[in-house]
């Protein structure tokens, strides 16, 4: 194989997340990390999670936690509530909006590939991982953080918002 094809493959698979992360900003005006926020509150007791829980969830800076919880709190798909017994932590709660964004949201692709890869033989995981691993040592970013999300602009999107609010 050229290794053109392999660059444009990789190309692709950038270019999808990228159109990805933009319809879901433009049909449910939430970025892919404020879905995965909603996502993770909605599988947590009660619907609540601390900011740190979120925070150790996502991968993500803590300014960056606060900007997406403060965004989706505008729009009232979460709330701030104190904890009760002690009242200087605060949980953060998914609301009826908030659930109601997530019954409407599409699976999203990462979330797709996971199911693929769950269901793929022990040889092919090998092989990929391998793969992979070969790609990001020829790139030389093994030392840059991964994040669990697939999104190629959200977490400097949400770094420059969190900046401007």
């Amino acid at each position: 194989m050229d290794y053109k094809n392999i660059i444009i493959k990789i190309r692709r698979i950038v270019r999808s997340i990228n159109l990805e992360s933009k319809k879901i900003q433009k049909d449910y005006g939430v970025s892919i990390p404020q879905v995965l926020c909603l996502e993770y509150l909605k599988k947590s007791p009660n619907y609540q999670a601390t900011q740190k829980t979120i925070r150790d969830h996502l991968k993500l800076n803590s300014s960056t936690v606060t900007g997406i919880i403060s965004r989706l709190e505008k729009k009232g798909m979460l709330a701030r509530l104190p904890k009760s017994g002690d009242r200087r932590t605060t949980v953060i709660t998914l609301t009826s909006l908030g659930d109601s964004l997530l019954k409407e949201t599409p699976d999203l692709l990462q979330q797709r590939l996971a199911q693929k890869l769950i269901s793929a033989s022990e040889d092919d995981l090998v092989f990929i991982g391998d793969a992979l691993d070969k790609l990001v040592n020829m790139l030389e970013i093994s030392d840059l953080d991964a994040s669990p999300l697939l999104t190629a602009e959200e977490t400097l999107f949400d770094e420059l918002e969190s900046d401007e609010n």
